[in-house]
């Protein structure tokens, strides 16, 4: 969507907040021994309480309300009673939801306790490859130029990038146009991104795989190659300068 008005400034805030919030709360929620069907039901909880609603079982029928991805998934995780979280674990929790007609996506990976398999750099790449795409937006750059910067930045640290899966527009909905704000420099690309308009950025960082595969439940993608990926999301707001990061607290980005 594009912001043509204070009035839905206002509402992409609101929104963002609410899924900002129930994303740090989970992220520290998380303990071991806790299944991530404990954990999606706290998220929900926080949810609610905000007045906002689940986007993925919403707009897709997703088994839950938040995508929960442990150690080698990629993405997509349900959350399940079976799925125990252990100290050392790479979690990834991707919230996405509605509020008033608004819509929000803010994903983030980390390391349960200490950090025993080594997973920390992976996560460290990931969050700086985001902050650093993220301060390059603005209203003309070209969406493939920041899929070259995220790429490249994955290479300078030792890592791959995941090809098919991409930050997207939203707003009005949960996926919209453009459609793909990929990872990677891809020459067919020629969109840029404009000014005002609203974007989810995300990185897909990667140890090994570079396509992320579909597992026998529907929903789960793990990577072609095996392996351990990152993934961490934001939404703004694209302006003529520094983008607004709604999902950030509401913060630009200095």
């Amino acid at each position: 969507m594009s912001i043509t008005k204070e009035a839905e400034l206002e509402g992409m805030k609101k929104v963002s907040e609410a899924v900002a919030l129930t994303l740090k709360a989970m992220c520290n929620y998380a303990r071991p021994g806790m299944t991530t069907k404990e954990l999606d039901d706290y998220g929900v909880k926080i949810l609610n309480d905000s007045g906002a609603k689940p986007a993925p079982s919403l707009t897709y029928g997703f088994p839950g309300a938040t995508c929960i991805s442990v150690n080698s998934e990629v993405a997509h995780g349900i959350p399940s009673e079976k799925t125990i979280l252990q100290a050392g674990d790479l979690i990834n929790i991707d919230v996405s939801a509605e509020l008033g007609g608004y819509w929000a996506d803010n994903g983030s990976s980390f390391v349960l306790g200490d950090d025993t398999n080594g997973h920390q750099p992976l996560v460290d790449a990931s969050k700086r490859i985001l902050k650093k795409a993220i301060s390059q937006i603005k209203g003309g750059v070209k969406i493939a130029d920041i899929g070259k910067l995220i790429e490249t930045e994955a290479k300078k640290s030792g890592y791959k990038v995941i090809r098919n899966l991409t930050g997207h527009g939203i707003g009005k909905s949960l996926h919209e146009e453009p459609h793909e704000i990929a990872n990677f420099f891809d020459r067919f690309n020629t969109t840029r991104f404009r000014k005002n308009s609203v974007v989810a950025v995300e990185t897909f960082i990667s140890t090994h795989s570079t396509i992320a595969e579909t597992q026998s439940d529907g929903w789960t993608l793990t990577g072609n190659k095996g392996g351990y990926v990152a993934q961490h999301e934001h939404t703004i707001v694209v302006t003529a300068d520094k983008p607004i990061i709604l999902t950030e607290m509401n913060k630009i980005w200095s």
